[in-house]
C-alpha cells in the first residue's frame, strides 16, 4: 500500500511539474512580443543614442562617424540656448503638475457626487484627454489669435484690450500651460476618481457623527485615502510635462526669442532640423539623466508626506 501510495504521489508531482513548465512556456510566449518591441523600440535606441552622444555624427553622412569622446557634452553645456531650454521645461513642469493636479481632483470630486448630470460632466471633462494634441494645439491657436480669437473678442466684450498670447514673451508659455492643464486634466480626474471611489463610506458617516464639515471631512478622510494616488498622478505629470514638444512645436515653433523652446524641441531641432545626430543624442542623455533626478526626487517627497 505504501509503495502504491508513493508511487501515485510521484506521479502526481511529475504530473503537476509538466503543467507548471507548459505554463511557463504558454506564459514566455505570450510576453515575447512585448519584450521584443520593447528591446527593439527602446532599450536599442537608448544604447544608440549614448553611443552617438561621443560622436561627431550627421544624419546626411552617416559613414563619416568621428568618435571625439565628452566634445558634445561639453558643447551642450557651454550652449546659453541649453540653459534657456532647461530653463523653460522646468518652469512648465513646476507650474503645470501642482495646478493640474489641483484641477483634476477638483474635478473628480464634482464627478464624484451623486449628481444626475455627474456622466456628462466625465464625458466633457474626459474628452479633449482623447482628442489629438495636434488639433488642440491648432485649436488653441485660433482662440488665442490676437486679431481674430475668440479669446480676445470676449476679452474684448469686458473693455479689455487684446493681448498678444503667443506673439508675446512673456505669455506664451503661459498659455501654453494653461491649454496643457485644460487638455490633460481630465486624464489624471480619471485616476483621482478611482481612488476616491474606493475611500470607505463608513469613514465619512463617522465623519459626520463626529460633526466635522466637508473641509475637515476632505482633509482628514480623503486625503489621507488617496495619498498613494495622489503621489502616483503627481509623478506621472511631473514626467510628462518634462517631455513637453508638441505644444510649442505647433503653437510657437519654440518662439519669441525661444521663450518656450524645451529640452526635447531643442533635441528634436538638433537632431532632425540640423542633422546633428551626436550633439542631439548628448542634449537626450543630459536630458535622460535629469528627468531622473526630478523623478527620485518627487517620489522621495511623496513618500515621505505620504508617511
Amino acid at each position: 500500500m505504501l509503495t502504491i501510495k508513493r508511487n501515485t504521489e510521484i506521479k502526481t508531482d511529475v504530473t503537476l511539474k509538466k503543467s507548471m513548465s507548459k505554463e511557463a512556456v504558454a506564459g514566455m510566449l505570450f510576453v515575447l512580443p512585448a519584450v521584443i518591441f520593447i528591446g527593439l523600440f527602446l532599450v536599442l535606441p537608448a544604447i544608440l543614442a549614448f553611443g552617438y552622444s561621443f560622436q561627431q555624427y550627421n544624419m546626411l553622412k552617416p559613414a563619416q562617424k568621428v568618435f571625439i569622446g565628452l566634445t558634445n557634452y561639453i558643447d551642450v553645456l557651454k550652449n546659453p540656448a541649453f540653459y534657456k531650454s532647461l530653463f523653460n521645461t522646468v518652469y512648465f513642469a513646476a507650474i503645470v503638475v501642482p495646478l493640474q493636479t489641483i484641477v483634476a481632483l477638483g474635478l473628480a470630486l464634482l464627478v464624484n457626487t451623486k449628481l444626475k448630470t455627474s456622466k456628462v460632466a466625465r464625458i466633457c471633462f474626459f474628452s479633449p484627454v482623447v482628442t489629438s494634441m495636434v488639433v488642440v494645439a491648432i485649436l488653441w491657436t485660433f482662440l488665442y489669435n490676437r486679431d481674430s480669437g475668440l479669446i480676445n473678442s470676449l476679452l474684448n466684450s469686458i473693455g479689455i484690450q487684446s493681448q498678444p498670447f503667443l506673439l508675446s514673451e512673456k505669455q506664451a508659455m503661459n498659455s501654453i500651460i494653461f491649454m496643457s492643464i485644460w487638455q490633460a486634466a481630465g486624464y489624471q480626474m480619471m485616476i483621482f476618481l478611482a481612488g476616491l471611489q474606493d475611500v470607505p463610506g463608513d469613514l465619512y458617516e463617522a465623519a459626520s457623527l463626529d460633526g466635522c464639515n466637508w473641509w475637515e471631512k476632505f482633509k482628514n478622510v480623503t486625503l489621507p485615502c488617496i495619498k498613494n494616488v495622489s503621489s502616483f498622478v503627481i509623478l506621472i505629470t511631473t514626467i510628462q510635462a518634462f517631455k513637453l514638444f508638441t505644444q510649442p512645436y505647433i503653437m510657437t515653433g519654440g518662439g519669441p526669442n525661444e521663450s518656450t523652446k524645451t529640452l526635447a524641441y531643442m533635441i528634436y531641432e538638433q537632431g532632425f532640423q540640423y542633422r546633428n545626430v551626436g550633439y542631439s543624442c548628448a542634449i537626450a542623455v543630459i536630458f535622460f539623466l535629469v528627468i531622473l533626478l526630478v523623478s527620485g526626487v518627487v517620489k522621495k517627497v511623496c513618500n515621505v508626506n505620504g508617511d
